[in-house]
Parts: structure tokens; C-alpha cells; sequence
């Protein structure tokens, strides 16, 4: 017993099985903190008040950690993927303590930026470790599993949130985060060994802070953007300026700078540019389905809260068992194969929502959930396994997060964009000779609120948002067509693995 004690913790040696349940642990750490947290938020508006400022506790966690990722990627790079995942964690621990104690929105809020500068370490540098440890075909499989770990988050994170508000207290939903942080970091820090170079390096402080201000302004505009900015406003034109300006200059320092955060060369690899442009393309189709379709289920199907849950749940246990399959795919037909067959998936999901109707029922909307699951998990897990066979050690964290942010970014922009089609659409209906607003299609929404409504005045507003939301799939089913159109470019030798 003491002999394999000692085996166990024996330095120099790394111990895949129980690092990968440590990355695993610490990804299921950040993953299941954006489905857990939704489910507590009514509990939380209830007792700190401040309902105005309800999105700025999704968007302050998004903000941060889509502005850190690339930063993050890059320093991994540098200095090893164990002392900055251990420190990403231990600050998404000490904002998720904090969220906890919180007694006020503002606070909230705050707490929610320091979890997100911490999140932004976790999934890009959880991710690349697999990358180092496991080798070319061995990775195909393991990315999988990881892949299906934000499945399992998804369908029980909700579960868990309703549990602890129902039983404990809200803050329960921030705080159960803690044991599984911390087993993350030990075992981490006890079983992996890495042979990092001892050497000084240039940090490039220019190229972090302007890249901070150009993805902080571009996020602020995009999450705000036809909501409290109008899209036409002087702080959204500003906004738009600052960012662009800043990025003009980061891309400049950046083909200056000895160790650049963003080596421009890797987007010079085909199948990192096409992985990168595909999956902001995804990004966006993912937020489409995820932000709209309950809306369709409650508002036009008139079901019930737990009925357009199970809809967007299909969609995570579509995701897992592709993720599996796309190991296997990867290794017998190759990346680009296993792309394409992801992004037909995407299209044919993509046309079951666009032609979706009211008596379809709900269990029409969970197929296609469940097919465009079928095909993120297929495309995702190829363009890690492809992106990390393609570059070196010294850039896989990098290459790695430079997907994330891709996909982060993707989830933004479906966000304004899509938000906008919607709220466009409904609009121009309204505004044909009829006395309502945008505002009335909130009250679709509410059961009781439904309950009382005229019939006409129902219908009118059900027909109003089926139109709109069609609209919204049918640029969906764009974004999916466009996918495999880039998917088509990947290259179609398989490259060798870089170690």
C-alpha cells in the first residue's frame, strides 16, 4: 500500500488517468457554471434586487473570459500549462466565493468579472494538456470524453441549480464549485510533470493590453448593442472605433514582437484558418438554437418551462455521444471527412428548425436540437485533434485557445445579430396597423399572462413570433451552409502530428 502510495506521487512522471480526471474535474468546473447559474438567477433578482442590470450577470463572466482566453493560451505557452491552469482556478475559486457572499447586484457583478478572468485559463489550457500528454491518435478519443463533459454540465447543471436553490440557498450554486476547484488544482499539481525550459522571456505587455482594449470594446458593444446602446448612438460608434483602432495596432505589435500573445503564423496553416473561421461560424448557430428555442416551445407551443428545457437538453446528449464517435471517425476517415459529416448534421438541423411549426410539438424541436448536437460534436472535436496535430508544443496553447475565442466571439456576435433579426422582424409585423410592441410578445411568455389573453390577440402575437423566429433559423441554416463550405477547404492530406 505504501509502495504504490509512493508510486503514485513519484515526481518526473506523469500520471495520464489522473490528470485527465483533474482537467476533466476543472472543466466541468466552468462549464457547468453557465447552465447552473440561469436557473438560480430569478431566486437571486428576488433577494438583491436590481433586475436592470440581470444580463450584466451573464455578460461580465462572458466578457472576461473571452478578452483572457487568447492571453491565457499564450503564457501557457511560455510557462508551462500547470502553473497558469492552477492559477486560472484558484481565481475562478476566489470569485466563485465571493459571487457567493454577494449582497448586492453591483457586487454580484464584480464577482462575476474576477470568475470569468479565471474561467479564461481553464477550458484552452485543460484542453492543450490532453494535447501534450496523449499522443496524435490516442487524443481523438480523449478529446471526446472532454468534448462530453459540457454535455453532462448542460443536462445536470439546471438540475443541480433548482436543487440547491429549492433546498439550500442560491449561493450554494457559486460555492459548490470549491471541492471540485480544488481537486482540479492538487491533482494538477501532484500527477503532471512537465520539462518547461528555463530561459527569460519578453513578455508582450503592448500586445496584452491592446488586445484587452480591443476585445473589452468589442464585447461591451455586441452584448449591449440594441439593448441599453442603440446601435446608432455616439458610445456605439466610439465603441466600435476604439476596438477597431485597437486591433489595427495589436496586429502591428504583434509582427513586431519577439514573443508575440498571437503568432500570426499559425493562421497561415489552413486547417487552423479554416477550424477558426468555422467555428465563429458555429458559434453563432449555437447561441441561435440555445437563446431562441425556448421561447418557441413556451410562447407559440405553449408548453411548459421544463418541456423547452428538454428540447435544448436533446442538444447535449447529441453532443457527448458525437464527440465519442469523432475519435473513432478521426482515425478511420481523417479530419475532413468527419467535418463534413458534423456540418451536414448542422444543415439538416438547421432545416428541421427553419420549417419548424407549432403542431410539429416539442419532441420536432428536441430532434433537431439533438442533430445540431450531433453535428458540434463531430466538427468541434475534429478541429481540436486537427489544430493540435498541426503546431508544436510551443504553440498547441496558443493554437488551442485561438479556437475558444473564435467560438466565444461567435456566440456574441449570433447573440446581437440574431437578437436584432428577431426583434427587426416582430417590429415590422407589429407595425402593420396593429397597437403593439415588442414589449407585448412578453406576455406570450408568461402562462397566466396567456391565459387571459383575447384569442385574436394571441394568435396575432404566436404568428408574429413563428415568423419572426423562422427568419432567425433561416439565417441559422445560412451560417450552417456556410460551415461546410470552409469544412470543404480543409485541406485533405492529414498532418502529421508535431508531438
Amino acid at each position: 500500500m505504501g509502495e504504490s502510495l509512493k508510486s503514485l506521487f513519484e515526481k518526473g512522471k506523469t500520471k495520464r488517468p489522473l490528470v485527465l480526471i483533474s482537467v476533466m474535474l476543472a472543466t466541468f468546473m466552468g462549464a457547468i457554471e453557465a447552465t447552473i447559474v440561469s436557473t438560480a438567477m430569478p431566486e437571486i433578482v428576488g433577494e438583491l434586487g436590481g433586475f436592470s442590470l440581470y444580463s450584466w450577470v451573464f455578460s461580465a463572466y462572458l466578457l472576461m473570459n473571452a478578452v483572457t482566453v487568447l492571453i491565457y493560451g499564450k503564457l501557457c505557452d511560455l510557462y508551462g500549462r500547470k502553473p497558469i491552469l492552477i492559477f486560472g482556478i484558484l481565481i475562478f475559486l476566489i470569485g466563485s466565493i465571493l459571487c457567493g457572499l454577494a449582497t448586492s447586484m453591483e457586487m454580484l457583478i464584480f464577482s462575476r468579472f474576477i470568475q470569468g478572468f479565471g474561467a479564461g485559463a481553464v477550458t484552452p489550457v485543460a484542453t492543450t494538456i490532453i494535447g501534450d500528454i496523449y499522443t496524435k491518435e490516442e487524443r481523438a478519443k480523449i478529446q471526446g470524453y472532454l468534448s462530453s463533459v459540457w454535455g453532462i454540465s448542460a443536462v445536470s447543471g439546471p438540475a443541480i441549480g433548482g436543487l440547491l436553490v429549492e433546498f439550500v440557498s442560491w449561493r450554494y450554486v457559486f460555492w459548490v464549485n470549491i471541492p471540485l476547484g480544488l481537486l482540479a488544482m492538487f491533482g494538477v499539481w501532484a500527477f503532471l510533470d512537465e520539462k518547461i525550459e528555463k530561459k527569460k522571456h519578453q513578455i508582450d505587455y503592448a500586445g496584452a493590453i491592446l488586445l484587452t482594449i480591443a476585445v473589452s470594446a468589442l464585447m461591451v458593444l455586441l452584448v449591449e448593442g440594441g439593448v441599453h446602446i442603440a446601435w446608432n448612438s455616439l458610445i456605439a460608434i466610439i465603441l466600435f472605433f476604439i476596438s477597431l483602432i485597437a486591433f489595427v495596432f495589436f496586429f502591428h505589435t504583434e509582427k513586431k514582437a519577439v514573443e508575440p500573445i498571437m503568432p500570426f503564423s499559425i493562421w497561415r496553416e489552413k486547417s487552423i484558418l479554416i477550424a477558426n473561421l468555422t467555428s465563429l461560424s458555429t458559434g453563432i448557430i449555437l447561441i441561435g438554437i440555445s437563446s431562441f428555442l425556448p421561447a418557441f416551445v413556451q410562447g407559440v407551443m405553449e408548453k411548459p418551462p421544463i418541456v423547452a428545457g428538454f428540447t435544448l437538453t436533446a442538444m447535449s446528449i447529441g453532443w457527448p455521444i458525437a464527440s465519442t464517435l469523432s475519435g473513432r471517425l478521426l482515425l478511420k476517415i481523417g479530419f475532413r471527412l468527419t467535418s463534413l459529416i458534423g456540418g451536414a448534421a448542422l444543415i439538416v438541423g438547421s432545416l428541421i428548425f427553419a420549417t419548424l411549426s407549432p403542431e410539429a410539438g416539442p419532441i420536432w424541436a428536441g430532434t433537431g436540437s439533438f442533430v445540431i448536437g450531433i453535428g458540434m460534436g463531430l466538427t468541434t472535436t475534429a478541429f481540436i485533434v486537427s489544430i493540435q496535430s498541426t503546431v508544436t508544443w510551443q504553440q498547441r496553447g496558443i493554437a488551442t485557445a485561438s479556437n475558444s475565442f473564435m467560438r466565444n466571439l461567435g456566440n456574441t456576435i449570433g447573440a446581437a445579430l440574431l437578437g436584432g433579426v428577431l426583434n427587426s422582424s416582430i417590429q415590422a409585423k407589429l407595425s402593420e396597423g396593429k397597437e403593439l410592441s415588442l414589449d407585448s410578445v412578453n406576455l406570450l411568455l408568461s402562462e397566466s399572462e396567456r391565459s387571459h389573453m383575447a384569442i385574436e390577440l394571441k394568435l396575432t402575437l404566436q404568428e408574429t413570433l413563428t415568423g419572426a423566429l423562422h427568419t432567425v433559423y433561416l439565417v441559422v441554416l445560412g451560417f450552417a451552409i456556410l460551415s461546410i463550405l470552409l469544412v470543404a477547404f480543409l485541406p485533405k492530406k492529414e498532418m502529421e502530428s508535431n508531438g
